[in-house]
């Protein structure tokens, strides 16, 4: 059993549809090895054992009846506090909601378990997820479970952490700026963030309702890459609530060819360089995929490196806090118990600039999307860093968050993979970025580097 607890989604439906294994065996597994780890990483917040337990029995009857089934039916699974989950305290990280039971799921926490998944519980979140570190006033700071004294990152660090602990098969993470990536590089995961388009945000925290409604996408976060491709389709699509949704059809990772994919590589944004660890990973992976057969050459798009400029003016400072503002009041956060002080007391910009701000918005996605009419892959850092320790994610270094950053601006598709370890034993991911609506060829170059260099690797 304890196998099971770290072996890939795909494996475990599977053993569970064969009746290798019961759904009350795994979700009994899987509690205790939260109860384990928990204590030390601080990544699982709400934690629904009985209800879980008692979905379990009901899932293991019905395969006895010979009831048909979803693709996850029995898989137990964590889901990230800022989704709505039906009957389960979701707090977004704020405490205006730290007691709110919501009525109805979030559309992805919804088709999830359509599918047959069981929730085992909430993973935490910084407050309305906007922060590099997963840390909040209702629950407090989770921890790496490489080194405690480090992030998971974040926003969806608890997920990170707790997955790559053992405690959860997959999550489902948001990213407005790397929220989905950066944990996952962080604690050696794989995760996706998605086309934009792709998975509705009906019930999640930073709602679809919004003019920065561009930024964020919802994905799948797990160990492995063959899992990411397993959850994502049912979790994609319109919901006919979401407006931004398109109904576009999804590719297969296992039909992509490697041969002749044209590959642009970089370690240094003209923002801020990868440390050499970092780098020497990003060199390492671009030789692969070149004796793989792809075209690989060293190149970054014109104008990327305008990325912190435009993402930090439109999150910190273009509406004042307006935005950040109405999400607390419907919260019922008052401001005095917000963490969020940095968007509530920024000066909004007059027309004109808001006016010029969007317009650079666009030049920054035309420039970049010139550039990938050359390439079907851009292979470069998660992170400037890896983990960092708690604590030290705003002055100095920021700017090395702004490789994650460039792909929400643009919102195509990136996956992260484990394809390294740093000198001091941190995980080191590698972030793959594809043309827009190719999740399928940024999930296949992933697929590949974690069959290279490993991926994730157990704490």
């Amino acid at each position: 059993m304890n196998a099971l607890i770290f072996a890939p989604v795909t494996k475990i439906a599977a053993a569970i549809r064969q009746r290798d294994v019961s759904a009350v065996e795994l979700v009994e597994a899987h509690l205790k090895q939260i109860g384990v780890v928990n204590s030390a990483l601080n990544a699982v917040v709400v934690v629904t054992a009985e209800d879980a337990l008692r979905q379990a029995k009901v899932a293991d009857d019905a395969l006895a009846q010979g009831k048909p089934v979803g693709l996850l039916h029995g898989v137990p699974m964590t889901i990230k506090d800022s989704l709505d989950t039906a009957g389960v305290v979701s707090t977004w990280g704020t405490t205006g909601r730290a007691k709110f039971v919501p009525k109805a799921d979030a559309t992805a926490v919804n088709r999830l378990k359509a599918a047959g998944a069981i929730l085992l519980g909430k993973t935490n979140t910084p407050e309305l997820t906007l922060s590099y570190e997963t840390d909040n006033l209702v629950y407090g700071r989770s921890h790496n479970p490489y080194n405690l004294d480090h992030s998971p990152g974040g926003s969806s660090g608890g997920a990170a952490a707790i997955i790559a602990a053992g405690g959860s098969p997959f999550d489902i993470g948001s990213d407005t700026g790397g929220s989905i990536r950066l944990p996952a590089h962080c604690c050696g995961i794989a995760g996706l963030k998605p086309t934009s388009g792709r998975v509705p945000r009906t019930g999640h925290a930073i709602s679809h309702i919004g003019w920065l409604n561009a930024l964020t996408q919802l994905g799948p976060m797990a160990r492995f890459v063959e899992d990411l491709s397993f959850i994502f389709p049912i979790i994609a699509g319109p919901d006919w609530q979401d407006t931004a949704i398109v109904p576009m059809p999804l590719g297969d990772p296992d039909a992509v060819d490697l041969r002749g994919l044209r590959i642009a590589v970089h370690t240094d944004n003209g923002i801020r360089a990868a440390i050499q660890p970092i780098a020497d990973v990003v060199g390492a992976a671009a030789h692969s995929l070149e004796t793989a057969g792809a075209f690989v050459e060293e190149a970054r798009p014109s104008g990327i490196e305008e990325t912190l400029s435009i993402l930090s003016q439109l999150m910190r400072g273009a509406d004042g806090g307006v935005w950040v503002r109405r999400i607390l009041a419907e919260a019922g956060t008052q401001a005095d118990t917000s963490s969020l002080n940095r968007y509530l007391e920024m000066e909004p910009v007059d027309a004109a600039r808001m006016v010029d701000l969007i317009a650079r918005w666009d030049r920054f996605k035309s420039k970049m999307l010139a550039f990938m009419a050359n390439y079907d892959v851009i292979l470069c850092p998660v992170n400037a860093y890896p983990a960092l320790p708690h604590g030290t994610f705003a002055g100095e270094n920021y700017p090395g968050f702004s490789y994650t950053m460039s792909y929400n601006l643009t919102g195509w598709p990136a996956a992260v993979v484990r394809c390294g370890t740093s000198p001091d034993g941190l995980p080191i991911g590698m972030q793959v970025v594809a043309q827009p609506w190719r999740e399928d060829v940024a999930l296949a170059v992933a697929k590949y580097l974690e069959g290279v260099f490993g991926g994730w690797k157990r704490p």
